[in-house]
């Protein structure tokens, strides 16, 4: 007879057992909308032409059309955030704009300039990594309808 006992699961205030990861859970959908609601507010200079987005951006080096591409890519990406079969590859595809923004930033204009792209980065970049399952998921099921 096993006279041990396992550790007592954590509790929320109301003493019902916790889910494992639930905070966790939780955690990744406030980065989520919080990473949309960014990147929608910063797409909208970009995608409505907005003269002093325009000539940031053409300070290093990117055309008019380049600033609208810059806005969509933001834009999908922060729909895909919010799409949860999306939102892990959403978020590597942000990484990777972020990026660019950093590389953009640091060589054009400051090194100072590029903490915002570097925060949002890494916030994205830990969402990516929280939502890995949903990545491998989502490429296993497009695998499957590949070899139809």
């Amino acid at each position: 007879m096993n006279t041990q006992q396992n550790p007592p699961a954590t509790t929320i205030g109301t003493g019902r057992r916790q889910a494992p990861g639930r905070r966790v859970h939780w955690a990744l959908w406030v980065a989520h909308v919080l990473l949309a609601l960014v990147f929608l507010a910063v797409s909208y200079p970009k995608v409505t032409l907005d003269p002093v987005a325009i000539d940031g951006f053409a300070a290093m080096g990117f055309s008019a059309v380049g600033t609208v591409i810059i806005g969509c890519l933001e834009i999908a990406g922060a729909i895909g955030l919010l799409v949860l079969r999306l939102s892990g590859l959403a978020a590597l595809g942000l990484v990777a704009l972020m990026i660019g923004a950093t590389v953009a930033t640091v060589l054009t204009v400051s090194v100072a300039g590029a903490l915002m792209p570097v925060v949002l980065g890494v916030v994205a970049a830990l969402v990516a990594w929280g939502r890995w399952n949903r990545t491998v998921e989502l490429t296993h099921w497009l695998r499957g309808l590949a070899g139809r």
